[in-house]
């Protein structure tokens, strides 16, 4: 059953049919041809348990704030005050790049999202001040991954949900390795630049005044996320409530920037609607689909599967990563992760590992599918951007990121407080 689940989910994949559809067919598939019951008569009961949550209702709400920071022209301002505070770097403007890009990720919770706001600020400065386009472009979609580690993060709510795990000890969780990763991917430009600085731009200096000037344009960003996030840590707000609290706080900046107009309204409802809509259809799907798998027996055979290998369990950790590095060329970020944390969670789980400190494994795994072809999101919404070159151009440019992910996958097995520090103390 394994072989012909993985061969019927890839080549429905192939086809282009939308995820969320590919899992509902899936789990159709499985009732007929893997189970003596009629499974498929569980279906309403199935969809209704998976949307009837609290906890989702938070998505929607993220997604929104994320738009309408997005739309209300605060990354215009944000990329303009960071370029004063970081272009001295060797690399020049492709650390405001990444600056931004982390700063949005604490906010939007959507690594595509981020990706394209930072690449729509950013690929006009590129051109003018010519910029080496592989490295510029490949900084902004790595950039963008962040959007699903740094909280407030759509994706761990997901993990969560499908986990029952504490959302708040996730979001704590994905801090510390999303911000060490957005000054790893700082080091690493500083250094690629320094060596070759043909790859970087003309690095520019600014006055201490300047500098602190372009602060005022920071500082309602960072109320934000401390709003947002502070209020779950701190006992006050459930995430939901939390995050609609950041929905009428970003109206707020948004209005006193002037971004506010009925065509930006209409606009930010109507992306939440798309992007909520999807989520929620593979989420459904995927609910349908893992009982289905469990209910035929899946479960058991592959825990089977993995005892005939007689691995050690960090043997069997190493396979799980290998796994999701290469499903990740294939399958989209969140639809790789629901299709699969029902099947492999339980197995890591009863190894002895931390479900949290495997969300965040989980999490930095994924964030390399968003950068690497064929389906990397971020690559194709980065280059739509640029409007020119080749999409080989951003592939390559996310390389020396891709590295750096890996090392973080490293560094969180050799050292999993990294993960579970802030977690524990607070």
């Amino acid at each position: 059953m394994i072989g012909s689940v993985a061969i019927a989910l890839l080549g429905l994949l192939s086809l282009s049919i939308p995820v969320g559809i590919v899992l509902f067919l899936l789990g159709f598939g499985i009732s007929e041809f893997f189970s003596v019951f009629p499974l498929i008569r569980g279906l309403g009961q199935v969809v209704w348990s998976a949307s009837d949550s609290a906890t989702l209702i938070a998505i929607p709400f993220f997604v929104l704030l994320g738009e309408i920071l997005v739309r209300g022209g605060i990354a215009e301002r944000t990329y303009g005050s960071l370029d004063k505070w970081v272009s001295w770097l060797p690399g020049g403007l492709v650390h405001a790049n990444i600056g931004t890009a982390t700063m949005f990720s604490a906010t939007s919770g959507s690594s595509v999202a981020t990706a394209a706001t930072v690449a729509t600020v950013a690929m006009p400065q590129a051109e003018r001040l010519g910029y080496d386009p592989k490295l510029f472009s490949g900084a902004i979609a790595a950039g963008g991954t962040l959007g699903i580690l740094i909280p407030p993060s759509i994706n761990l709510i997901v993990y969560g949900f499908l986990t029952e795990t504490s959302i708040p000890r996730l979001f704590l969780a994905g801090l510390l390795p999303g911000l060490l990763m957005a000054v790893a991917f700082m080091i690493v430009t500083a250094v690629l630049c320094k060596i070759r600085p043909s790859l970087g731009g003309p690095s520019r200096s600014f006055t201490w005044g300047e500098r602190f000037a372009a602060l005022a344009q920071l500082v309602p960003i960072f109320i934000l996320f401390t709003v947002v996030i502070g209020s779950i840590y701190a006992g006050w707000a459930t995430p939901t409530e939390s995050a609609a609290v950041g929905v009428a706080m970003a109206l707020l900046i948004a209005l006193l920037n002037g971004g506010v107009s009925s065509a930006m309204l209409r606009e930010s409802l109507l992306g939440t609607v798309r992007i909520t809509a999807m989520i929620m259809l593979i989420i459904t799907g995927a609910y349908f689909l893992n009982f289905t798998l469990a209910s035929a027996g899946l479960g058991r055979e592959l825990q089977g599967l993995f005892d005939s290998l007689n691995l050690s369990p960090f043997g069997t950790l190493l396979v799980v990563i290998v796994l999701y590095i290469v499903l990740g060329f294939f399958i989209e970020t969140l639809s790789l992760m629901v299709a699969t944390i029902p099947i492999i969670v339980p197995i890591m789980v009863g190894l002895g590992y931390d479900k949290v400190w495997f969300g965040v494994m989980m999490i930095v795994l994924v964030e390399m599918a968003l950068i690497t072809p064929p389906v990397g999101l971020n690559l194709y919404v980065v280059q739509g951007a640029r409007k020119s070159g080749s999409l080989s151009e951003v592939m390559l440019g996310c390389i020396p990121y891709v590295l750096v992910m890996l090392g973080m996958v490293a560094a969180l097995i050799v050292f999993p407080q990294i993960a579970l520090f802030l977690p524990g103390s607070l």
